[in-house]
């Protein structure tokens, strides 16, 4: 006859004890890892190549460096989201794919959906232009080329070199990545680095 609980040992019954505590602490980990935003997939900036020392500081040489490289492109992004200013990167990074349009018949739709969402006066995610070139922009969409969001590009380019460029290069987004990449060159010859970009992918405990 089954005797429950009651009749087994005190070490079993401490043993049992010890495996529900430990299944209960997994599934806390499991449940914070499903339905913390802070470690959703979603939230992975990026995933790219271990970057050496020397081309982190290249980033530190010119915006222009810093947004060619996929890594430094998503860190720079990182910064700016929370800074709450993301439309500017989104704006340049939009205008690039523009100009990689071969096909005329698709210019003046994409030109239209940038138009619409950074330079209208009603655009979701607008952009700070001057009202000159904002009418400009507006002209050029009349018959659309690859250059039509030029002038624009240029001004945002130069926003961002002058102010949110400058807060980046002083900020734990770009200062840990520099100090991960100094890390990573100094241990390169007897270990293999297994993180890219580690402080901007958030990872579960």
């Amino acid at each position: 006859m089954c005797k429950g609980l009651a009749g087994l040992p005190a070490s079993c019954l401490k043993s049992a004890k010890d495996v529900k505590h430990r299944l209960g602490s997994l599934l806390q980990k499991s449940q914070s890892c499903e339905h913390n935003p802070a470690h959703s997939k979603k939230d992975k900036v990026v995933t790219c190549q271990r970057v050496s020392q020397e081309e982190v500081k290249k980033w530190a040489e010119s915006l222009e460096n810093l947004i060619s490289h996929e890594c430094g492109l998503a860190a720079f992004k990182a910064f700016l989201k929370s800074e709450f200013s993301e439309e500017n990167i989104d704006f340049w990074v939009s205008c690039e794919e523009y100009k990689k349009i071969k096909l005329p018949s698709k210019l003046s739709p994409k030109a239209k959906k940038i138009y619409n969402e950074f330079i209208s006066v009603q655009a979701t995610k607008e952009v700070n232009l001057d009202s000159c070139t904002r009418e400009q922009t507006s002209r050029n969409l009349v018959e659309p080329t690859i250059t039509c969001f030029d002038e624009a590009q240029k001004k945002i380019f130069h926003l961002m070199e002058k102010d949110s460029y400058r807060r980046f290069l002083k900020s734990h987004f770009y200062l840990e990545l520099a100090i991960s990449s100094t890390s990573g060159s100094e241990k390169q010859k007897g270990m293999k680095s297994s993180s890219d970009c580690p402080s901007l992918v958030p990872q579960c405990a």
